[in-house]
């Protein structure tokens, strides 16, 4: 049965409810940092204020990686489906823990590389791995950076002298919905990697990397260091 005959025999209350039961795949931990609502046709992405801690996250910046991270596994979730996931970053400002709705519209008939990706997102990813020493090969690293383009961040890889690639994941500018473009770079990175042999090892910390600032384009923001490793041939 291809996704177009899943999702003509399913209402839109139910393709909704069956795009969040994909979505809560075990993959990244801090993806509980959200709550997932499904609607006719939509999907809400909710901040969980359970899980917020102002004490440790004053801006709540961990909180929206973890919710754009739950964002990429509900795009891959909707293609499996059958439909286009259309999403709207922050879509009322009246309530700020609504930080993204995903409409489902379509019909999408869902690619070899959506199918992997959403079958990596099923298997636990912890949040850092170990990693091995040889540098990815270019042609995966332009693949890693073209996922990250397409979730609105840039994948900047660093100098380096031997060893894991260090790179960062930047976003033109700062704020809520940069983070929100960060964590979903981030989720499809640690998906992709997992599909490529790839370790990918992860702070949401930048300061004090060296060379983490140096390449960047004026009003870029680095969100997040990854070191990048081949762990298999």
């Amino acid at each position: 049965m291809t996704t177009l005959t899943v999702a003509g025999a399913l209402n839109e209350l139910n393709a909704s409810r069956f795009v969040v039961a994909g979505a809560l795949a075990p993959a990244l931990h801090s993806i509980r940092a959200s709550r997932l609502v499904a609607r006719p046709g939509l999907v809400e992405v909710h901040a969980d204020p359970v899980r917020f801690r102002a004490v440790a996250d004053p801006r709540g910046r961990s909180l929206h990686l973890g919710c754009g991270a739950a964002l990429c596994n509900l795009r891959l979730s909707a293609a499996q489906v059958g439909y286009e996931p259309v999403v709207r970053l922050l879509p009322d400002r009246g309530h700020p823990t609504l930080l993204a709705q995903v409409r489902l519209v379509g019909p999408h008939r869902s690619r070899p590389s959506e199918r992997l990706l959403y079958a990596a997102s099923l298997r636990p990813l912890p949040a850092r791995q170990p990693y091995g020493d040889q540098r990815p090969p270019a042609p995966v690293l332009q693949e890693l950076a073209e996922a990250a383009r397409l979730a609105g961040a840039t994948l900047h890889c660093l100098p380096r002298s031997g060893g894991p690639q260090t790179a960062v994941i930047t976003t033109p500018g700062d704020g809520p919905a940069a983070w929100l473009r960060a964590g979903q770079a981030l989720q499809s990175l640690l998906l992709h990697g997992a599909v490529r042999a790839v370790s990918v090892s992860f702070l949401h910390e930048v300061s004090g990397v060296p060379g983490a600032l140096d390449a960047l384009a004026p009003g870029d923001t680095p969100q997040i260091v990854l070191q990048l490793a081949r762990t298999g041939l």
